[in-house]
C-alpha cells in the first residue's frame, strides 16, 4: 500500500519533522550492527517521540493516522473471534465496521499477516490505520472490557462435575483467558463485573437453600445474583486456588491474596473464608493499583483544614492519629499525609496489614503473625532502622500504643490510626490502652476522625426540597439559608439506579492544644475533652457534612445517616 511517490522514513523524519538530519544518519549507522529498526533506535536516544514516528510512517505508507482509537460498538462482535492475546500479541484491533468494510487499527504498516488472517476469518475487506501503541493497548482493553459486559452469564453452566482447578493461576489478564471451564469462567466474570462496577468488596454468602452474592459499592451493600447452591463449593473452591489456600481445610477461617489484571489495570485482592452452618463465607476485598495515591484534597480535606493537617504532619516529632469506624478511608487518609512528605529528606518507613499502595521512596513492612511479626514486633525493628517518619496501619493493643508513643517522644514523627467514634475518644482510648496520662498528652499533635459519605450522581442531579424535620436535625441551632438549593440524584445507568455515584470525606480535626493537654493528664472523659475542643474551633463531622450539602456535594439524608452517633 505505498503511496505513489514513496520516500524513506528517515528523509521524512528530516524534511517534515524537523529531525536534524545527522541524528538520523548517525542512527542508520547504529541499524546497520543492530537487529532494530530505524524509529527503535531514534526512541530509545530519545530522539523521536512515538507520535512523531507513527506520523512519519502515516505519511510514508499511505495510510490514515488516529490520534484517538476506539473501537466502536458496530465492532465489538468481531471481538469475539479474536481472542485478546491475539490482539495484544499483533498490536492490532478492529475500530469499526461498514458493511463489508472494516477499519483496522495496526502500529506496524508492514504486518500484512494480521491483515490476511483478518481478511479471511470475517470475508471482509480490511483497511489498516496506524496509531502509537499506548494508545491501541489503551483501545484493545476498553474494547474487550466493553465486550465483558455483554457476554452470556455462565451461571446456568455450572455444575458439581466443573472442577478444572488444576492449573497454577499467574498475575494474568482475566479479560485473556481462554478457558472455557463454566467455574472459571463464572469466577472471572464475578470479578471482572465488580471491578467494573467500582467495588470494594465482594460478599459469597451461603443459606440454608441458596447463594447470595453481594458487591459493595460506595459503602452499600447491593445484591449481584443468586448462584445455585451447589456451585458453592466449586466457587469457593477455585477461589481458595487463588489465593493459595487449603482447599481440604473447611472447618477453619483462612486468609489469603491473589493478583490479577482487568482491561490491562492490576488489582490486589484479599480473600477471607469463614465457616458457617451452610457452607464457608467467602469475602472478596479488591484494591486498585493503579489508582495511584490521592492528595489531601482529593479525598475532601476542606481548604482551610488543610493549613492545619500540614502543620501537624510537618513536625519533628509526636503522633498524629487518624481515627473512625472500618471502611471509613484511615488508611487512604494516612496514605495521603505520608505522600506529602517528602521522602528524598527523611528515611520513612511503614507497617502496614496490609500493604494497599506502594509508595515511592517509603519502606513498606507487612504484618505476618505466623512468624511472629505483629505491629508491636515491627515497630521495635522499625526504630533501629534510624526512621524520621514512622506509620503503624494501626494501634490494635496496649504494646503497640505504648511503643508508638515512646517513639514519638524520643524525636519521631508516628502516624497512625484507631477505631473510635469521634477524634476525642482517640486521646481516652489511649489511656484505656495503658498509656500513662501525661506521656499521652506530651506525644499527641493532632487527631482527625473521618466517615466517608455518598455524593450526588452528576448525571442525573436534579434539585428538591429535604423534609423539613430532616433540615432541622441536620442544621440544628443554625438557621436553615432560605435561598439555598439542594440536590440528589435520581437514578441512572451510571450509578445503578440509586442517585450516588462515588464519596468524599467529612473530617473533624482535635488539635492537642494545652488546655486538651491538661484535661488528659487529669483523666478526663472524652465528653469533657469534646466539649473543650467545640471551644476552641474543633469542626465536628455533622457541622462538615453541613458543608457539603450547602455545596451541592451530597445529600441531607446522606450525612444523617452516616453521622447517627452525633448528637
Amino acid at each position: 500500500m505505498r503511496p505513489l511517490k514513496w520516500r524513506k522514513l528517515g528523509d521524512i523524519l528530516i524534511r517534515d519533522k524537523g529531525i536534524p538530519e545527522e541524528v538520523v544518519r548517525q542512527a542508520l549507522r547504529e541499524q546497520e550492527s543492530s537487529q532494530l529498526r530505524l524509529g527503535e533506535i531514534l526512541k530509545a536516544n530519545g530522539e523521536a517521540s512515538d507520535v512523531v514516528l507513527t506520523e512519519a510512517m502515516a505519511t510514508q505508507s499511505g495510510m490514515e493516522y488516529v490520534t484517538e482509537p476506539k473501537v466502536k460498538t458496530s465492532a465489538l462482535h468481531l471481538l469475539t473471534t479474536v481472542p485478546i492475546s491475539y490482539a495484544k500479541e499483533n498490536l492490532a484491533v478492529p475500530l469499526e465496521i461498514d458493511g463489508q468494510t472494516i477499519r483496522l487499527a495496526v502500529v506496524d504498516p508492514g504486518n500484512n499477516q494480521i491483515l490476511n488472517d483478518l481478511s479471511v476469518l470475517t470475508g471482509c475487506r480490511i483497511i489498516p490505520c496506524l496509531t502509537e501503541p499506548d494508545k491501541l493497548l489503551a483501545a484493545i482493553n476498553q474494547g474487550y472490557e466493553t465486550l465483558s459486559g455483554d457476554g452470556n452469564d455462565p451461571i446456568s453452566d455450572i455444575g458439581q462435575d466443573d472442577m478444572d482447578l488444576d492449573s497454577d493461576v499467574q498475575i494474568e489478564d482475566l479479560l485473556d483467558t481462554n478457558d472455557e471451564a463454566p467455574i472459571i469462567r463464572f469466577v472471572n466474570g464475578l470479578i471482572t463485573k465488580a471491578y467494573r462496577q467500582r467495588a470494594s468488596d465482594i460478599h459469597i454468602e451461603p443459606f440454608e437453600a441458596e447463594v447470595i452474592i453481594r458487591y459493595r459499592v460506595d459503602g452499600i451493600l447491593y445484591e449481584a445474583q443468586r448462584p445455585p447452591y451447589r456451585a458453592l463449593p466449586n466457587i469457593t473452591s477455585r477461589l481458595k486456588m487463588m489465593a493459595n489456600l487449603d482447599i481440604a481445610e473447611k472447618r477453619l477461617p483462612q486468609d489469603g491474596r491473589f493478583s490479577v489484571r482487568i482491561a490491562g489495570k492490576q488489582a490486589d485482592v484479599r480473600v477471607s473464608t469463614l465457616p458457617t452452618a451452610f457452607g464457608e463465607r467467602v469475602v472478596l476485598r479488591l484494591l486498585d493499583k493503579s489508582s495511584g495515591v490521592l492528595d489531601l484534597t482529593d479525598i475532601g480535606v476542606a481548604a482551610e483544614m488543610l493549613p492545619q493537617i500540614e502543620k501537624m504532619i510537618q513536625k519533628s516529632h509526636g503522633i498524629f492519629l487518624v481515627t473512625g469506624p472500618t471502611g471509613a478511608g484511615k488508611t487512604t487518609t494516612l496514605y495521603s499525609a505520608l505522600s506529602s512528605i517528602d521522602a528524598r529528606k527523611q528515611n520513612i518507613i511503614t507497617v502496614e496489614d496490609p500493604i494497599e499502595y506502594q509508595l515511592a521512596g517509603v519502606g513498606q513492612i507487612q504484618v505476618n503473625p505466623k512468624i511472629d511479626l505483629t505491629f508491636a514486633q515491627g515497630l521495635r525493628s522499625i526504630l533501629r532502622q534510624d526512621p524520621d517518619v514512622i506509620m503503624v496501619g494501626e494501634i490494635r493493643d496496649s504494646e503497640t500504643a505504648k511503643i508508638a508513643v515512646q517513639a514519638a517522644l524520643t524525636g519521631h514523627l508516628v502516624f497512625s490510626t484507631l477505631h473510635t467514634n469521634d477524634a476525642a475518644g482517640a486521646l481516652a482510648r489511649l489511656v484505656e490502652m495503658g498509656v500513662e496520662p501525661f506521656l499521652a498528652a506530651s506525644a499527641l499533635v493532632g487527631v482527625l476522625a473521618q466517615r466517608l459519605v455518598r455524593t450526588v450522581c452528576p448525571h442525573c442531579k436534579v434539585s428538591y426540597r429535604p423534609d423539613e424535620q430532616l433540615l432541622a436535625e441536620l442544621f440544628d441551632e443554625v438557621e436553615v439559608p432560605q435561598q439555598i438549593t439542594f440536590y440528589r440524584g435520581r437514578g441512572c445507568s451510571h450509578c445503578m439506579d440509586v442517585g450516588y455515584l462515588g464519596r468524599t470525606g467529612l473530617y473533624e480535626l482535635l488539635e492537642v492544644t494545652d488546655s486538651i493537654r491538661q484535661l488528659v493528664t487529669s483523666n478526663a472523659d472524652a465528653a469533657t475533652i469534646r466539649q473543650q475542643a467545640l471551644k476552641q474551633g474543633m469542626r465536628p463531622l455533622r457541622r462538615a457534612g453541613l458543608a457539603k450539602v450547602l455545596a451541592g456535594v451530597t445529600t441531607v439524608e446522606e450525612i444523617l445517616r452516616v453521622t447517627q452517633e452525633e448528637v
